[in-house]
């Protein structure tokens, strides 16, 4: 059987997510974010075309490193407004069967006690849907919000991290036995307070001395996604991810990501494929390759310049107003997402030298990732010759124009894929865990998470 190739939707609970400047577009509905019929009617779009999940970004400050000011952002709608993305994964829920949901939320500002509870309630109103989307964080504009002078550093946010998911790991497989929740109406017993254990966690950043207060959900620990790819977020990636999302430039930067995440999965003990691994891509298609690039040149004159720099020097952590349009992307150091500057770097080691120029434009429409434009047939072709040379899962698809693009994508590419025998035709039965990855709605006992249940002799 040929490889199957996956898909993820990428949204944002706002207006201008990863093209700024297409909010203006007519046939855009975007600005409608927030509203429930927006979420409502692109879940049950993406059910139709088989995707594994939307995965709904989040940030909690605003772009305000691109000259030194959020006003630029604000003007351009550069994924501000925001709302909160949690509150959308129920009414989605209710409407669709089978797609599942990653959601982001950081760990730098919230406890990890209350933010249990939170994902367990969705992981049983989807019954056993729900997967998180691990961050760090990168503005430092949410971090003077939350009472901070500046983010921590890189790495130092990754350390923090590590003790949040190990307090999580705690509460969601150690604290609760699997037969707790007795529901003994003749003894009035609901649940057994000797199969309930408090986690007794006294951390560096954490003390958590009770039980977690929410009873099992379907999958206990939610899927566990993660979108770092510098050195230090592979290797969170390494112990903790079931799905990771990068973003590279150019076929050769995603080949050498992969490689780099499937070593480190197996340095840490895991499977090379035990995570899924999603790319960044932006697909333009129509019926014929003449419509689909007419298509593309008319959301280019809609695309914002100016918001994809204000984008790109929040990502890179760079003040991009600084620089001449012509200037090439140097060795710079960054505390925000260094794998974004690494990339870049890397493709000029390719022989493709981005310019600060290059970048705005590169980024214009879909972000971090390339812009690949054509029939339903070309652009098959392309997603197969992707996965044939870089062993990549599948791909996490932003859009130019919502929900259009996607209906574009399920009218126009799936059925091809699915004509050659790469895309699945129907879901498989189960939790979003076991759609994934086949091997049940737990976690796998290799997985980091795994080491935290509870078991009679930890007791």
């Amino acid at each position: 059987m040929p490889r199957q190739i996956r898909f993820n939707a990428f949204d944002m609970n706002c207006v201008a997510h990863q093209s700024s400047g297409l909010w203006r577009h007519p046939r855009d509905r975007s600005a409608t974010y927030n509203t429930l019929e927006y979420w409502t009617e692109l879940a049950k779009l993406l059910e139709r075309g088989t995707f594994d999940g939307i995965f709904i970004a989040d940030v909690l400050g605003t772009y305000d490193v691109y000259a030194d000011s959020n006003e630029a952002a604000i003007r351009n709608g550069a994924q501000v407004p925001v709302n909160d993305p949690l509150m959308l994964v129920s009414a989605m829920a209710l409407v669709t069967e089978h797609l599942g949901f990653g959601v982001t939320a950081g760990t730098a500002y919230e406890h990890p006690y209350p933010f249990a509870r939170r994902l367990t309630t969705l992981d049983h109103l989807t019954k056993g849907r729900i997967g998180w989307n691990v961050v760090t964080g990168y503005l430092p504009s949410a971090a003077r919000n939350m009472g901070n002078e500046d983010q921590l550093e890189h790495d130092d946010r990754y350390d923090h991290a590590d003790e949040y998911l190990e307090v999580l790991y705690k509460l969601w497989e150690g604290s609760w036995e699997d037969d707790a929740v007795v529901k003994d109406a003749s003894s009035g017993v609901f649940t057994d307070p000797a199969k309930v254990h408090e986690i007794r966690h006294e951390g560096k950043h954490f003390t958590v001395p009770g039980i977690h207060i929410s009873e099992p959900s379907p999958q206990r620990t939610p899927v566990i996604y993660q979108a770092g790819a510098s050195p230090r977020g592979i290797a969170f990636a390494a112990g903790n991810a079931e799905a990771i999302f990068v973003a590279a430039p150019t076929k050769e930067v995603l080949k050498g990501t992969v490689a780099r995440v499937r070593d480190a999965l197996e340095a840490a003990g895991r499977d090379r494929y035990s995570a899924r691994i999603y790319t960044l891509l932006t697909i333009i298609t129509d019926a014929t390759p003449k419509r689909a690039r007419e298509k593309h040149a008319e959301f280019l004159s809609y695309a914002s310049e100016e918001g994809a720099l204000v984008f790109m020097s929040g990502w890179m952590g760079i003040d991009l107003s600084t620089y001449d349009v012509n200037e090439p992307v140097g060795n710079v150091k960054s505390n925000a997402i260094q794998s974004t500057v690494a990339n870049f770097q890397e493709s000029a080691k390719h022989g493709q030298e981005f310019t600060v120029g290059d970048i705005g434009r590169h980024a214009a429409i879909g972000g971090l990732g390339p812009t690949i434009v054509g029939s339903g047939e070309e652009i098959a072709d392309q997603l197969q010759e992707w996965v044939a040379d870089t062993d990549v899962d599948g791909f996490n698809l932003a859009y130019a124009i919502t929900p259009g693009t996607f209906e574009d994508i399920v009218a126009f590419v799936i059925p091809v894929l699915r004509e050659r025998g790469v895309y699945p035709t129907e879901y498989t039965p189960g939790t979003l865990r076991q759609k994934l990855h086949g091997n049940g709605d737990r976690l796998p006992e290799d997985h980091h998470g795994a080491s935290f249940r509870f078991t009679h002799a930890s007791a």
